[in-house]
C-alpha cells in the first residue's frame, strides 16, 4: 500500500474516531443535563415512615419481642407483663426460644399470649403505657 494511501486510510480512521467519541460524548452530557434537572425519588421519606401492621396473626414463632414492638407499635413491657417473665437477658430470644425456656410443657402459648396482648393494646384506646409516670 503506497504511503500516501496509508495516510489517508490513518487520517481517516482518526477523524471517524473523534466523531465517534464527539458523538457519544455530547449524548453523555446530554443525558448528565436530563438526570440533573430530575429530584431523588421519594425513597428516603419511605424509610423514614414505619408501617404500623395491625393483623396480629400474622405474628410468627421467629419473631422477639422488640420486633413485635415496633411493628405493632405496642410497648414491650406489655408484651412481657403478658408473659409474666423479665425482659432482662429475654430482649434478644425469638417467641420460640421463650416458649422452649419458660413453658417447655405448652407448645405455642407465647405465641398465642402475645398476640392475645397485642389485639387487646389495639383495642385499648391510646393512653399511658402501664408503669411510665404521668405527665404534670
Amino acid at each position: 500500500m503506497p504511503p500516501k494511501v496509508q495516510r489517508a486510510l490513518i487520517l481517516g480512521l482518526v477523524i471517524l474516531g473523534i466523531l465517534i467519541a464527539g458523538f457519544f460524548g455530547f449524548r453523555a452530557v446530554f443525558a448528565l443535563r436530563e438526570f440533573q434537572r430530575h429530584e431523588p425519588p421519594p425513597l428516603a421519606e419511605a424509610l423514614t415512615e414505619q408501617i404500623v401492621e395491625t393483623d396480629a396473626e400474622l405474628i410468627r414463632d421467629w419473631m422477639t419481642i422488640p420486633y413485635i414492638s415496633r411493628t405493632y407499635q405496642v410497648h414491650p413491657k406489655i408484651l412481657f407483663d403478658a408473659l409474666g417473665i423479665s425482659p432482662m437477658e429475654n430482649e434478644e430470644k425469638s417467641l420460640l426460644q421463650l416458649n422452649e425456656e419458660f413453658f417447655p410443657e405448652m407448645p405455642g402459648i407465647v405465641i398465642e399470649l402475645v398476640k392475645a396482648a397485642v389485639k387487646a393494646s389495639q383495642l385499648a384506646p391510646a393512653g399511658d403505657v402501664p408503669g411510665t409516670p404521668a405527665a404534670p
